[in-house]
């Protein structure tokens, strides 16, 4: 008996294949393909059509081929996603595959739930796949040039605040970027502050203009999270612990 337990093994396995073509299992891949594009891009927060699809088209692998909608917020966003799967050809013993390229429609809004995107296959639109140029980019916090203009002052002194702003005026800041002021006990602050397109973190610089020791530092992205207060003059004076 024991001989015929490995054909009847082999039997049972390749039973289980009956009836699903090479292309259907690589239909299958593609899928979820588009399945784990829709993950990378899910966010459920407002953001504007075009984003989420600039988005997508970013990820490896992901052709956008249509975008509807204004934004996330009301009716959300349509997303008409190409991506391609593989399935071995030839049963159990294939030296080659099979892959296919499908599109599927996905759907992102303010209610939408991780992994319900709604994913149905549809015709892919006529033409190629929609192309989107660079994200626009912040401009760069001049950060050592700010630690070589901040005064220093002795310890037996106090920090003025006019000259920690004509140090921060020299500087000739990119408009889009924020500086703020604060003083307290013979101690100035100041933060530099601007907001990546389509970031949840600002990008900022504080400075510490302390009797005896001035201090220019990068907050931890979890203090410059909108809210957080990472980002202010008034942490420059009274830095936050930090994050554990």
């Amino acid at each position: 008996m024991r001989r015929f337990v490995i054909p009847l093994v082999v039997l049972l396995a390749a039973g289980c294949g009956l009836g699903q073509s090479p292309e259907a299992v690589a239909a299958v891949d593609a899928r979820k393909a588009a399945e784990r594009a829709g993950d990378r891009v899910y966010d459920a927060r407002v953001r504007p059509a075009r984003d989420m699809a600039h988005r997508a088209a970013d990820l490896d692998g992901v052709e956008v081929m249509r975008v509807t909608g204004v934004s996330t917020a009301g009716d959300g966003v349509r997303l008409v996603l190409r991506t391609s799967g593989t399935a071995p050809e030839g049963g159990w013993f294939a030296t080659s595959t099979v892959t296919v390229r499908r599109c599927f429609e996905l759907r992102f809004s303010t209610t939408t739930e991780w992994q319900h995107y709604g994913t149905r296959q549809v015709a892919c639109p006529a033409g190629g796949p929609l192309a989107f140029g660079p994200w626009p980019k912040a401009p760069e916090i001049p950060f050592e040039r700010l630690r070589k203009a901040l005064p220093r002052v002795p310890k037996d002194g106090r920090a003025d605040e006019a000259r920690v702003r004509a140090a921060v005026a020299s500087l000739r800041l990119d408009p889009a970027i924020r500086p703020e002021f604060a003083a307290e006990g013979g101690v100035v602050g100041v933060a530099l502050t601007v907001k990546p397109y389509g970031s949840d973190a600002f990008d900022c610089v504080l400075g510490r203009v302390a009797p005896g020791r001035t201090n220019v530092w990068t907050p931890p992205r979890v203090q410059r999270m909108a809210g957080e207060g990472g980002c202010s003059a008034g942490n420059a004076v009274d830095p936050l612990p930090p994050p554990h």
